[in-house]
């Protein structure tokens, strides 16, 4: 579709905009000239997808350009912009984009001088999915994907002038295993290559077993035999890198059904067919197995038997559905300690089974009719959390495995008064985070510190004020734990000396302002060349007595209450 054109007003005079020519994936404009610009920088936004903007920068001297990378049958509305020479960024280039997590992609990337962040976008090559994130440097890692999914990505530099153009995109994709059966002994596993691993290791685990065997490889694909007919078995693989780090569990389950019958006389051989066109044969034997199995697909079977005369009619057709697995399985923790599997619910069937198992090797289960398990959770431990649905048929095939991990909150937090307007917090490091927030919920929770460190000053505070105070542990991979409790301070005001009259030959009275709570003790100190005299009061007055005369001295006044002492007041000259 042609895009949607306009002039644009831009101070000091105006420019005129207006198309050139237009292709199915580009567009080229021309401009008038504006004084004094160094650049111009044509955006084509999307009308119904503004986020997915498109832009081309110029130099000075240019009047006609092109904008690329657009979509087909697309609206587009076109802006141009007049920048000086500060708005000027480059834009940077992949180098490679590698997954070693199920959930996430990391991009590595050429950092560009002038550039004060970077943006990674994803795009889903088939689907809607769409997201922008921010890191400061390279590599940088793009977080919530789903599993066995192929993304396009790119990367835009970030200044004070905006953002620049996308890179070139690149394509990648999240890790994948694939089993296919090729009798009902056998399950052949196969997997793309996950970049930087040096070794692969696979758990395998039969159904309503406490056995597990563990295989470890450098190929790509195991085969697994002599396994026994018409059971579900389940395969965990992981990979690690040449520093002996683990990514996350990838699992699938292979399951066959079996189909039952009474042999009859006269028979050699029997064929079952189902409704969706599957089959499976046996000699002599009253059973056989249809792999694979459709969830959710409400099918028929029956049974057919041979002879030399021929095929027997059709038995009476019995009903079968295995359940899906959920489409959605995540974890909720409402208060530290107390977490909760949870999935959506499935038709069709009568019991869920949810597996919780803790990054040490610990695991538990536990079976419920409800969409919900309980489970305790320790902060700084990953918990794999995956749902079995069951009914008559069996389990359902392969369930999507989420990952969880809880940031620990910091021990011995102490907040301490620095001066009147700021606050020294400090606190000791914690499993699990990778950096931490600090925050004050008197300054609307704003972000004070987000660093690796485990300190941070909070300043341009009120006086007397009681601070509620947040350290917050996070991590880039799971997020922040936003359950830690918060550690309260205040900030005491200094006061202000009002006048200083004379009451006698050598005492003068001292009127300051009490801007504190009731609680609070002020002491009033002249500061001579010679000589230091002080007086103290819980009011807003007291007198310094002993004052020889023709003598100069500097007054000033400081509050101090349980929290700490102010800084001092305006001195004033007696």
């Amino acid at each position: 579709c042609f895009p949607s054109l306009f002039p644009f007003s831009i101070s000091p005079s105006d420019i005129t905009l207006s198309v050139f020519t237009v292709t199915s994936k580009s567009m080229t404009v021309q401009w008038s000239d504006q004084t004094g610009a160094s650049s111009y920088k044509i955006t084509a936004i999307p009308k119904n997808s503004p986020e997915r903007s498109v832009f081309a920068q110029f130099s000075g001297n240019t009047v006609m350009g092109s904008v690329n990378s657009l979509s087909p049958n697309t609206v587009y509305t076109m802006q141009l912009e007049a920048m000086d020479n500060t708005f000027n960024v480059l834009s940077p280039s992949i180098d490679q984009a590698y997954s070693k997590h199920s959930d996430s992609i990391t991009v590595e990337f050429t950092q560009v001088s002038g550039a004060t962040s970077y943006i990674l976008r994803a795009e889903s090559v088939i689907g809607d999915f769409f997201s922008e994130t921010v890191v400061s440097s390279s590599p940088g890692t793009v977080m919530e994907l789903q599993p066995f999914t192929e993304y396009k990505l790119s990367v835009m530099s970030v200044n004070s002038g905006g953002r620049s153009q996308p890179s070139y995109p690149i394509q990648a994709g999240t890790p994948k295993l694939n089993t296919t059966s090729p009798d009902d002994s056998t399950i052949l596993v196969t997997w793309t290559p996950v970049e930087h691993a040096v070794l692969y290791t696979l758990c395998f685990i039969r159904e309503g077993s406490s056995s597990r065997l563990k295989l470890n490889t450098t190929d790509t694909m195991v085969t697994f035999d002599d396994l026994e007919s018409g059971t579900n078995y389940c395969i965990k693989g992981t990979a690690w890198d040449s520093e002996g780090r683990v990514g996350d569990d990838i699992t699938v389950c292979q399951i066959t059904v079996t189909v039952y019958w009474q042999l009859v006389q006269g028979a050699e051989s029997y064929m079952v067919w189902t409704t969706n066109g599957q089959n499976c044969t046996s000699i002599g034997s009253s059973y056989c197995f249809i792999i694979p199995v459709e969830c959710g697909q409400n099918q028929s079977v029956f049974v057919i038997a041979y002879n030399k005369a021929g095929a027997s009619s059709p038995s009476e057709p019995a009903d079968y559905i295995t359940p899906c697995p959920p489409k959605n399985i995540w974890v909720e923790e409402p208060t530290a300690g107390n977490c909760s599997v949870v999935w959506d619910q499935v038709p069709l069937v009568e019991y869920y089974v949810a597996f919780i198992k803790r990054g040490d090797g610990m695991e538990e289960s536990c079976n419920t009719t409800g969409t919900s398990c309980p489970f305790f959770c320790m902060c700084g431990y990953t918990y794999l959390t995956t749902v079995f649905p069951y009914n008559q048929a069996g389990s359902s095939p392969y369930s999507q495995v989420q990952n969880y991990t809880t940031p620990c909150c910091p021990d011995g937090v102490t907040v301490n008064l620095v001066s009147t307007e700021t606050l020294e917090v400090m606190w000791s490091p914690v499993k699990g985070a990778e950096l931490y927030e600090t925050t004050a919920a008197q300054t609307d929770d704003t972000i004070h510190c987000n660093d690796t460190a485990p300190v941070c000053v909070l300043s341009d505070l009120r006086c007397n004020t009681v601070y509620s105070v947040t350290v917050t542990p996070c991590s880039d991979l799971r997020g922040c734990n936003r359950t830690c409790n918060p550690h309260t301070h205040e900030t005491p005001c200094a006061p202000e000396i009002i006048n200083m009259t004379q009451t006698e030959d050598s005492t003068y009275r001292v009127l300051f302002t009490n801007p504190n709570n009731p609680n609070t003790n002020y002491t009033i100190t002249a500061i001579g060349r010679q000589d230091i005299h002080k007086c103290h009061a819980r009011n807003n007055s007291c007198e310094l007595t002993q004052l020889p005369c023709g003598s100069t001295y500097e007054v000033m006044a400081v509050a101090t209450t349980t929290v700490g002492r102010s800084l001092p007041g305006f001195t004033k000259l007696l």
